[in-house]
């Protein structure tokens, strides 16, 4: 979502995630400007222009994290309480390739993880609260210091994070199931040969040995009650 032309209103269009420079000699150069650092974007030769005239929103309902834990990452969802959608502070620029052809592309803004996302990622996308969204799109603000006051991170008491899974870990999977939140356990069909923790324990006042198992391609952690 950005300014329409001539400022009247907002304007809903499709891009391609990672920003080109206008400069840039090929596209590539988009793939490793997927984000822009909040600490760094007035100053990067890649996003300070874009940062004072081509702002834009980028729309989600929940973005997805990979929280290592031992020698596994676990995929999880992170969403607003309210289940709202929400809008990260984004950059636009248009390229042309060799053949004349304009490709607009974007980038996502991230700083420092909040205190829900810190065990997860010590990052995350900046998230603009609805009553900053107008300020950020605001074509006639062009003075740097108002708009990197909003590249902050959005309050932790108001997001939630939960496992989903490994489903995700695939583009080519773009159902519910990716959704949907899952239990840290896998069902007795999906057991692999892994390696094993052997321990004892009490489950409903009943003593039994157990074994541990970390799944490394499912990244989640099994109880095998014996």
């Amino acid at each position: 979502m950005r300014q329409s032309a001539g400022g009247a209103g907002r304007q809903a269009a499709f891009m391609r995630w990672g920003l080109i420079p206008s400069w840039a000699k090929d596209s590539s150069m988009g793939n490793r400007m997927i984000n822009a650092r909040a600490e760094t974007v007035a100053e990067q030769p890649a996003f300070r222009d874009a940062l004072r005239r081509r702002r834009c929103l980028v729309l989600a309902d929940g973005f997805y994290e990979w929280q290592r834990i031992g020698g596994v990452k676990r995929p999880m969802r992170i969403i607003l309480r309210t289940g709202e959608p929400f809008a990260f502070a984004g950059l636009w620029e248009t390229w042309r390739n060799p053949g004349g052809e304009r490709i607009q592309s974007c980038t996502i803004v991230t700083t420092t993880a909040n205190e829900l996302l810190a065990p997860i990622h010590d990052r995350m996308p900046v998230i603009l609260p609805r009553e900053l969204e107008g300020l950020w799109l605001d074509g006639s603000v062009d003075s740097i210091e108002p708009l990197t006051a909003t590249l902050i991170p959005y309050g932790a008491d108001a997001m939630d994070a939960y496992a989903v899974s490994p489903l995700v870990n695939s583009a080519a999977n773009d159902g519910p199931e990716v959704l949907a939140r899952v239990r840290a356990t896998l069902p007795l069909c999906e057991i692999v040969r892994m390696p094993c923790y052997c321990t004892a324990g009490t489950i409903r006042g009943t003593r039994v040995r157990a074994r541990l198992c970390i799944t490394p391609c499912k990244g989640y952690p099994l109880l095998v009650v014996r």
